[in-house]
């Protein structure tokens, strides 16, 4: 993904092993990456145990939060997808115990689509 794509704002899949590498001090012993999108410097990662959404705050991108949700605590979630004048599908995710969901922008170039199919594998 080059740097034009980032600043668009469009999403794309990655290797689960180049995410495998990335995460590699936070994956448990029994852990495995299955699919993993990265949005400019953001990552959204599903393991085989949880959803974990990487956020790369600042301007050299060193300082990361880190948020690990299970699968058993995800509600519900919503899927928008983009229209012909809204190039942005989303994705919003809500958790047991918070009324605010969990919300990420995808550009169209993402099939939304798979990444409802793949969060609907883990939580159904």
């Amino acid at each position: 993904m080059g740097i034009f794509d980032g600043m668009m704002g469009n999403a794309s899949e990655i290797s689960a092993s180049d995410a495998e590498k990335e995460i590699s001090e936070l994956l448990t012993a029994t852990e495995k990456v299955e699919h993993a999108y990265k949005l400019i410097r953001d990552l959204v990662i599903f393991t085989n145990k949880r959803l974990i959404l990487i956020d790369k705050q600042g301007m050299t991108g060193k300082k990361i939060q880190y948020h690990s949700i299970p699968y058993k605590s995800i509600t519900h979630y919503l899927i928008e997808t983009a229209g012909t004048f809204d190039l942005e599908a989303e994705l919003k995710i809500w958790i047991s115990g918070s009324s605010t969901p969990i919300e990420k922008t995808f550009n169209k170039q993402l099939n939304i689509y798979h990444v409802q199919r793949v969060l609907s594998d883990y939580i159904g």
